[in-house]
């Protein structure tokens, strides 16, 4: 068994798991659903393909790590009918900017082996949840062989954008939040409908899955200081040693 890390980060992310008509949320993370659809697209695999979507989605185990937030963003669109010209119905459409994520997937090697070939020479571009929404990054991390999916979220190095990692330079470890699918005596799992089952237009299928939270603890590059190995720096050293 392996793992395959992803980085999703972008100016913008939607992760819909229970959008419906003209308002379409995002939750405020990756959902299982939307990365095995962003598999699925790098391997060519076509959306009415039942079959190889549920070979993703049974033989994969998922989780993501937060590593960067974002903010949560609205926007309103409008839409005419392509054939009558009518106006459709104003559509409310929730993002996240400026967020970054690691995602892993856990499977067999081979398997991840021949995703990870497809994700550096994708089929169909990938995006984070939506269309409009491409990777501001290559998606791909690299193959952790011999992993599991919790190992690879704890280790894999801090992700953020140097802005964001800036604020945090007075911490030498970062906390962030996993959000994993549950081992077998994990008892402390919420369940979410975000397995998917077909991602045909006409009607798209998911399943419950079971989801823990956890926190790790990822050492900060950018960390200045004492806890850096620099000398602290206080004016009131020298007062103390005049008395």
């Amino acid at each position: 068994m392996s793992v395959l890390a992803l980085r999703l980060a972008g100016p913008l992310q939607s992760w819909g798991s229970s959008a419906r008509f003209a308002r379409r949320t995002t939750e405020s993370a990756p959902t299982k659903s939307g990365v095995i659809g962003l598999l699925a697209a790098a391997a060519g695999i076509e959306r009415g393909d039942d079959e190889a979507v549920a070979a993703l989605a049974d033989g994969l185990r998922f989780g993501v790590r937060i590593d960067q937030p974002g903010s949560r963003v609205r926007d309103f669109q409008t839409a005419h009918h392509g054939v009558t010209g009518a106006s459709m119905p104003l559509s409310e459409r929730f993002y996240l900017a400026d967020a970054v994520f690691v995602a892993a997937v856990a499977g067999e090697t081979g398997f991840l082996t021949r995703l990870y070939g497809a994700l550096r020479a994708p089929a169909y571009p990938p995006f984070l949840g939506r269309r409009s929404c491409p990777p501001a990054q290559p998606v791909e991390l690299g193959l952790r062989e011999g992993d599991s999916l919790q190992q690879t979220l704890t280790d894999e190095p801090w992700q953020a954008a140097a802005w964001y990692r800036r604020r945090h330079r007075d911490e030498a470890m970062v906390s962030l939040t996993v959000l994993r699918e549950a081992d077998e005596d994990e008892l402390d799992a919420d369940h979410q409908r975000d397995q998917p089952l077909s991602f045909a237009a006409e009607q798209r299928r998911h399943a419950l899955r079971t989801v823990v939270s956890r926190t790790v603890n990822v050492p900060n590059p950018d960390v200045v200081g004492q806890q850096a190995g620099r000398p602290r720096h206080d004016p009131f050293d020298a007062l103390e040693e005049s008395v």
